[in-house]
């Protein structure tokens, strides 16, 4: 983790602006093509949501400014943010929330993730709630095509919000709606636009 200074930082400027207004969240949601995953995960017999909770992951932290935070008012950059699920057992309808590092393969990180999950007795480990996680969920039951999400307001907060629905089929390509709500001080356009372009090729180039 480094330390930001604000006299020489690129976006002291950015920062300072939207430091300034009364909500700066906001969220874009765009479609993300699965074909090749779902192919992946299926020959593999994967979770899709596993596997692509760990490429979501190697995605937001391959773009430095959504790996910002802001500790005691000072401004750091973490080293890497760690995933966050909810999750559903089956037969159930009371999700908790899973959390542990992105380690190893994607097969063992799903190995990982299942174990944990089934072997969580609560719906949540506090100790794992820091400001170095990415919240993901999912809503398989319907094609997604907006979020919001519910939080304590927090202006510091830089956490993102991860959410993809139902996968689609149209003309031999799946699709999903995908959306992000993320904290302007720090993310623009251009990183969502980062972002969205390092998954898909992690996506496309899966073997």
């Amino acid at each position: 983790m480094k330390k930001i200074e604000l006299s020489n930082w690129p976006r002291a400027e950015l920062f300072q602006f939207f430091s300034a207004v009364s909500q700066p969240f906001y969220s874009v949601t765009f479609r993300v093509d699965v074909t090749n995953l779902h192919r992946y995960t299926k020959q593999n017999g994967l979770s899709f949501y596993y596997t692509l909770g760990y490429l979501v992951t190697d995605a937001i932290n391959a773009v430095e400014n959504f790996r910002y935070t802001i500790r005691n008012g000072e401004i750091y950059l973490l080293d890497e943010r760690i995933p966050s699920f909810t999750d559903l057992r089956h037969g159930s309808e009371q999700f908790h929330i899973v959390t542990l590092p992105k380690s190893g393969s994607i097969a063992e990180f799903c190995a990982a993730v299942k174990a944990r999950s089934t072997a969580q007795k609560t719906f949540l480990d506090q100790d794992d709630e820091t400001d170095n996680l990415i919240y993901f969920s999912c809503t398989p039951w319907f094609d997604l095509t907006g979020c919001t999400n519910e939080r304590d307001f927090d202006r510091d907060d830089n956490i993102p919000r991860i959410i993809w629905g139902k996968y689609v089929e149209a003309n031999g390509r799946e699709t999903l709606g995908m959306s992000l709500e993320v904290n302007h001080r720090f993310i623009d356009g251009y990183h969502l636009g980062q972002f969205y372009q390092k998954l898909q090729a992690s996506i496309d180039t899966l073997a």
